[in-house]
């Protein structure tokens, strides 16, 4: 059995790089923030397949990956990285401690960018997922390229997340002497004008827009 959700957060929140990264969470009252969202919609729909694109430390896809467990059905996360913010993901052998410290070993790391996954021959054989979470490189033409390349696998029921999405902002993750403005929201409202989705923003941390599918019962 896994260990109380409660305590798995308190565990959680010792590294406080997982405590940030605008998902909204509160170490001082064990609160997941945005992190509630990610853990339920898992526990509700129980997908089989998450893909999770982008996490600097690996809150969004550990989250994603303890739902699973708690599920008790044998779902997976596959997470896609190219770790080029740092290194951090770069040791396969660190990566796999990483999450097996917080008593995960459900969440598949692979070391490339969407493009890459898209060419490879994981991708051909991932089947149906039931969430799909952008959190990469937060540009419109690449939440549009994370979105449609997987949007095909999509399930009936499931959902499409974009984190960093409900306002425009300059960012230096990738050094002060390279920044970038994060237009996520670009792509998102395009999808809101689109009649086929239907488009739930939250502002809360640095935001996040569900996506699903319109016209379902």
């Amino acid at each position: 059995m896994p260990d109380d959700l409660n305590q798995w957060i308190a565990r959680l929140f010792i590294d406080p790089d997982l405590a940030g990264m605008g998902h909204a969470q509160g170490v001082s009252d064990q609160n997941l923030g945005l992190g509630w969202i990610y853990y339920g919609l898992a526990r509700l729909i129980r997908p089989r397949r998450i893909v999770v694109i982008g996490s600097y430390r690996g809150f969004a896809p550990m989250v994603f990956g303890r739902a699973l467990v708690d599920n008790d059905e044998g779902g997976r996360v596959i997470f896609i990285d190219p770790s080029l913010v740092d290194d951090f993901w770069a040791d396969r052998d660190a990566v796999a401690a990483h999450f097996a410290a917080h008593g995960l070993n459900n969440i598949d790391h692979y070391q490339m960018t969407t493009q890459e996954f898209a060419a490879s021959d994981v991708r051909q054989d991932l089947g149906e997922i039931g969430i799909l979470m952008v959190d990469g490189y937060h540009t419109e033409e690449q939440a549009r390229f994370d979105h449609t390349t997987f949007s095909h696998q999509l399930a009936v029921n499931g959902f499409v997340l974009f984190h960093d999405s409900v306002r425009e902002r300059i960012s230096r993750i990738y050094g002060p002497d390279r920044p970038y403005t994060h237009t996520v929201t670009r792509y998102v409202d395009e999808l809101r004008a689109n009649p086929e989705w239907q488009v739930l923003d939250i502002h809360e941390g640095d935001g996040l827009s569900l996506v699903r599918r319109a016209g379902l019962s």
